[in-house]
């Protein structure tokens, strides 16, 4: 059974009807999208790349090594000898509410989801469409003794949908389960999944404690100081999961989304001995081109390792 425990370390962020970025730039409004939509220029990319080699994780990882596997977007598969942990998980062929529009996939699982090994919890960071999809997590509740570990304000959504059980954390926040303790950090981002619901729940990034290291999941978010909060209250990362994608024009995502180099800044920050790009690669959803972030990475020189997994592909962490 798991604990949850409270240390107040990051500031407040809720002014009693819905959540915010303290200290930070709110997500843009109704007319900011309207003019991002009317005046957008996406960069060509390919409909559909056929480049995935899927790959079958092992079903535990014996040795005292991090495993980490990409399977698409945000969607990793951490494995420690006391625990498999999936972040953010999307198997479907949208991100979107509805089956026939909305962002399409255009790479492939790296994993197929029934090749997963056991589940002990999934990390939900927030509920847009391509991080909380209620498909796959329906799926991996199917499998059974999985725990979902989510922001406040989400756990109605999947309990509504049968999928449990649910552990829901504010910032500050931590769940404790057997082998491994999951923190609830801050995150630079806004929530929505409907037309009038912005920001009633949080979104966040996570802290997994396991072995003696600390593993940060950024989830989305633009760059910020909480960064350096981060690093302040938990000291150096062993690995940062960070997003590099879904970035341009910074007019408009700077507030939600950093882009490779600022990705680049918060590994550097948060004295990460090794980083993962995620929220690249799989799903279109601003105005560069599909492999532009992985590009512009590379361009950046990051000091350190700052390492770009295709679909599928691991690597293994001491």
């Amino acid at each position: 059974m798991a604990e949850s425990t409270t240390v107040q370390r990051f500031p407040k962020h809720f002014d009693g009807k819905r959540f915010y970025n303290p200290d930070a730039p709110q997500a843009p409004g109704v007319l900011k999208i309207i003019r991002w939509k009317l005046t957008s220029r996406p960069k060509p990319s390919p409909r559909f790349v056929h480049d995935v080699e899927q790959s079958i994780p092992p079903r535990r990882v014996e040795s005292d090594d991090l495993r980490v596997t990409l399977v698409n977007h945000s969607t990793v598969l951490l494995q420690q000898r006391r625990a498999n942990i999936l972040t953010d998980p999307i198997w479907s062929e949208r991100a979107s509410p509805i089956s026939w529009i909305g962002p399409r996939r255009r790479r492939i699982p790296g994993v197929a989801l029934e090749d997963l090994p056991p589940i002990d919890a999934v990390l939900i960071s927030h509920n847009h469409f391509d991080h909380l999809d209620l498909s796959t997590l329906k799926r991996l509740m199917a499998r059974g003794d999985t725990s979902f570990i989510v922001p406040t304000g989400v756990a109605a959504l999947l309990r509504s949908h049968n999928i449990g059980p649910v552990y829901e954390l504010d910032w500050d926040e931590s769940s404790v389960h057997p082998g491994f303790t999951i923190h609830s950090v801050p995150a630079l981002h806004f929530s929505r999944r409907g037309l009038f619901d912005t920001s009633r729940s949080l979104w966040c990034g996570y802290v997994i404690e396991c072995q003696a290291r600390f593993v940060f999941f950024a989830g989305d978010t633009a760059f910020g100081a909480h960064f350096a909060q981060i690093r302040d209250a938990f000291g150096p990362m062993r690995m940062a999961l960070l997003p590099i994608g879904s970035y341009e024009p910074r007019w408009f995502m700077s507030a939600v989304h950093m882009s490779p180099e600022e990705a680049v800044r918060a590994h550097e920050i948060l004295s990460a001995r090794t980083s993962i790009a995620i929220h690249h690669g799989t799903f279109r959803l601003a105005d560069e081109a599909l492999d532009t972030p992985q590009k512009q990475l590379f361009g950046c020189e990051p000091q350190g390792q700052f390492i770009v997994l295709n679909n599928g592909q691991s690597t293994n962490l001491t």
